[in-house]
């Protein structure tokens, strides 16, 4: 009985002990998200002025950073983000993954930010987050040679959305689909 007692509150200590490191993990892997969400606005706003006017009016935006991979006929990515709520003043963290089908070669770093010009365009976002698109894409960058900066076009003008290459070499015509999705340690433990 003594030792299951002991067992028990060893455990218990150890658990408590640990505690704080998840945490200092979580908040960590929170601050690299919204590092790079000052670091993609910063230049966002460098190339097109207009886009602070356009996130400072809207109902939300929502930052992402991707790498993903096209290997011949296949190919996939993932990636973290963050959606800001411009009402409440809050944000959602969230993960992404990609999957393509299609004839390509190559890697491609990516940052996408996307502008909710409509709130049922934003709350459908944090809550479903599914987008699937046919593309035809060719971007160049290595190191400061090359680059992009493409605005795609608005769906029925709820949402505008910027995407940077970063680094990376890719030559694709594909059709791929993109899930977003909450991430549940992130916005658990804060």
């Amino acid at each position: 009985m003594f030792r299951s007692v002991l067992s028990f509150t060893l455990l218990g200590l150890l658990l408590l002990a640990t505690a704080p490191a998840f945490a200092d993990k979580y908040d960590k892997k929170r601050q690299k998200v919204l590092d790079m969400r000052q670091e993609v606005l910063v230049e966002l706003f460098e190339a097109r002025p207009q886009a602070q006017a356009e996130i400072d009016e809207a109902y939300g935006y929502a930052v992402f950073s991707n790498v993903g991979v096209q290997v011949f006929l296949i190919g996939g990515g993932g990636g973290r983000g963050v959606v800001h709520d411009n009402r409440s003043n809050t944000d959602t963290y969230m993960k992404m993954a990609t999957a393509s089908v299609g004839l390509g070669l190559g890697i491609k770093d990516f940052r996408a930010v996307f502008v909710f010009h409509d709130e049922e365009a934003l709350d459908s976002f944090v809550q479903k987050g599914w987008d699937f698109s046919g593309e035809a894409d060719a971007a160049a960058r290595s190191n400061e040679k090359g680059g992009e900066i493409g605005e795609a076009a608005s769906f029925r003008k709820k949402v505008s959305v910027y995407q940077f290459t970063k680094a990376g070499l890719a030559l694709q015509a594909s059709l791929h689909g993109t899930k977003y999705w909450k991430d549940k340690k992130l916005n658990r433990s804060r």
